[in-house]
């Protein structure tokens, strides 16, 4: 059967393709289009013996029963993760996902939000790179459920799901510090997020109030692994007085090993470590890592049912809510009492 495309029923029916896309994605009510031309529509791909689920389902009930799942990278650790356990959840009650990676680009995210829209989806998951927020908005005064996770937006009002980003790396760095540690680095990447300005306040907050001198590497996130490493090598050759370093996020953790590794530094010896986001890589390594643990399964859950319970209200509305999850700090052998 030949497939049917929205020029070919633009055509047929003497329309515009636009008013064509804006019906079959379930858009027509938002766009003010006639009842009459979405029943032309409708009339018209029952004629043709061609109803896709997705369309019929869209045109009958404006659902798709899909939920765009928007992430850094699917392939990050953390990221991949949740998104399986969100998956599972979502399954079990009727909706299938579709995965994007942002890479924390701005234009990129613009352009999936689009593609999703597109494929009418019923609503968004989103860990946000900053600069989308009138995208989101538009999707949110569309009556579209949104949830952050991860991080979020300050000029978003919308359901979010976080982590005590402050207090986490707070708590690490005082840890440190009464294991005997003074001169603390923190390892982290280049953002403009709210998760990572959270993780560099509380660093910087624990070392301020005991009087002790904050030493900070941003690294610019590269596809390029063993660019990232060099940067990390170089900056412990620079500071040769550090004696502990707080990783800000898994990839950097791993990064900064790596670099260790190869300045064949040891643990804790030459200097003591601890990372955001827990991995099986820190358990693995020669000294076992003292990690960050964020509850991956509980942030999983606590995303997908807020999702599901907007989708499930009548009109989708109701008070915000900005939930915020505790860590816990797993103590392994890189963080011990520093030697005399």
């Amino acid at each position: 059967m030949k497939k049917l495309r929205i020029k070919d029923i633009a055509k047929d029916l003497s329309i515009s393709k636009t008013a064509v896309s804006f019906i079959l994605n379930g858009r027509a009510q938002e766009k003010r289009i006639s009842g009459e031309l979405v029943e032309r529509v409708e009339k018209y791909i029952q004629e043709v013996g061609f109803r896709p689920s997705a369309i019929a389902r869209g045109l009958r009930t404006g659902k798709s029963n899909i939920i765009g799942l928007m992430v850094e990278s699917i392939s990050d650790p953390f990221f991949a993760t949740i998104a399986r356990l969100i998956e599972n959840e979502a399954y079990k009650e009727g909706y299938r996902i579709i995965y994007c990676s942002t890479d924390n680009d701005t234009e990129k995210t613009k352009e999936l939000i689009n593609v999703l829209r597109e494929r009418n989806v019923d609503g968004y998951i989103i860990s946000p790179p900053p600069g989308v927020e009138k995208e989101i908005n538009e999707l949110i005064k569309a009556g579209m459920p949104v949830v952050m996770f991860d991080r979020y937006l300050a000029k978003v009002k919308t359901d979010y799901v976080v982590i005590d980003n402050e207090f986490s790396a707070e708590n690490a760095t005082r840890y440190l510090l009464k294991q005997g540690y003074r001169n603390i680095g923190f390892i982290t990447f280049s953002s403009s997020l709210t998760q990572m300005k959270g993780r560099m306040k509380g660093y910087r907050t624990a070392l301020r109030e005991e009087g002790w001198k904050p030493y900070v590497l941003e690294i610019d996130f590269t596809p390029d692994e063993k660019v990232m490493v060099q940067t990390v090598k170089d900056f412990l050759v620079a500071n040769p007085k550090l004696d502990a370093v707080l990783f800000g996020a898994v990839q950097a953790g791993a990064c900064g090993l790596k670099a260790m590794t190869q300045l064949k530094m040891k643990v804790p010896q030459d200097l003591a470590v601890i990372s955001f986001d827990d991995h099986d890589i820190f358990e693995l390594f020669a000294t076992p890592v003292t990690a960050i643990a964020q509850p991956i399964e509980k942030i999983a859950h606590k995303v997908i049912s807020l999702l599901l319970d907007r989708l499930d209200a009548e009109n989708g509305a109701g008070v915000v809510k900005e939930i915020v999850l505790k860590t816990r700090l797993k103590v392994r052998a890189s963080s011990g009492v520093k030697a005399e």
